[in-house]
């Protein structure tokens, strides 16, 4: 089970088990490409990332951002979200690729973070 962390009736967000911080946004309803969305709910995928990406930047302050979008494995819609830091135990390669090292640094309070995605999303529903 993944861990909630926003939804309305168009989309939902659930954090990734992982060392970094780790975010996935999803379409309410499963649609298998990106294009088969219709233009306003791809306007607000869109939207919703660009806050996660600004959330995470400000509070983690990380070395990178990471936005990926397979849908190989579930065969739907949905954006990861990463915030990377060259400590972690995968950079510079992907979360998917081959370890480099144990991640050895200190994130602050990742339910502060939720919070903050959450209340930025209810000002922009």
């Amino acid at each position: 089970m993944h861990l909630l962390i926003y939804e309305d009736h168009e989309i939902y967000i659930e954090k990734e088990e992982s060392e970094i911080p780790w975010l996935k946004i999803f379409t309410k309803e499963p649609y298998k490409e990106l294009g088969d969305l219709p233009k306003e709910l791809r306007i607000r995928l869109w939207e919703v990332y660009d806050i996660i990406e600004e959330e995470m930047k400000l509070y983690y302050k990380p070395t990178k951002i990471n936005m990926a979008s397979f849908a190989n494995m579930l065969p739907r819609v949905h954006i990861h979200v990463m915030a990377r830091f060259k400590e972690d135990s995968y950079f510079p390669n992907p979360m998917w690729g081959e370890k480099q090292r144990d991640g050895r640094f200190l994130l602050p309070d990742e339910k502060k973070f939720h919070k903050r995605i959450f209340e930025a999303l209810q000002k922009v529903k």
